[in-house]
């Protein structure tokens, strides 16, 4: 459940920042035809920004589908890999919006002022900068809940043996029919010792007349 509520929480992320520098991201003088990103002029900012954004939305989506059908993957190696890559990933995005960060931060803080006198779409930049900051924590967070959970099923029996599907089994329900062979021959009749034999025959004694 938690992870679900992260997904979401970075889907919400990811949509503010690529949303804001697609709508807002790109402005022009009066005097000017060509719009010019909002971030010093510097296209590739807005380009990384952009992308980044949306990336990390459809790996919300892809990871969210993932872990809904978690619960019915049976085998434990399919498991661990799951659970791996999510933590790798995750810690992968972090730092994406890490340095997303630094480079939307730094473009916005020397943009000049004569690049955008009327300071249009500057909500929509410091927007993007603060939700880019928030999704560093958030990517974070949810790589230690990763982490958490290969550590919990390396801890319990799901992680530690081998899973078998009791309709995957080929085995004989009840054990095989023994025959006569098969017995042990020390285990059939046998025959009495003949001083058992000796004794019941001297029970009736003739007499002399």
């Amino acid at each position: 459940m938690y992870f679900n509520i992260f997904f979401c929480v970075l889907q919400v992320f990811s949509i503010v920042v690529f949303g804001c520098i697609v709508n807002e991201g790109y402005i022009n003088l009066s005097t000017e035809e060509e719009e010019h990103c909002i971030f010093n002029r510097n296209r590739s900012a807005c380009t990384y920004g952009v992308t980044v954004g949306v990336l990390a939305f459809l790996t919300c989506i892809l990871y969210l589908a993932v872990d809904i059908h978690f619960p019915q993957i049976s085998s434990v190696k399919d498991r661990k890999k799951t659970v791996i890559s999510d933590i790798a990933v995750s810690g992968l995005w972090s730092f994406f919006w890490f340095v997303g960060f630094c480079f939307l931060a730094n473009q916005w803080q020397v943009s000049k002022q004569e690049h955008n006198p009327m300071n249009e779409g500057a909500d929509a930049a410091r927007a993007a900068i603060a939700f880019s900051f928030f999704s560093i924590f958030t990517w974070a967070g949810q790589a230690v809940l990763a982490y958490q959970r290969y550590s919990l099923g390396s801890d319990s029996a799901l992680f530690s043996q081998d899973y078998m599907d009791p309709s995957q089994d080929q085995g004989p329900p009840y054990p095989p029919y023994a025959s006569n062979e098969d017995l042990d021959p020390s285990a059939g009749y046998q025959q009495p010792p003949m001083d058992a034999y000796e004794a019941g025959s001297q029970g009736y004694q003739s007499q002399d007349y």
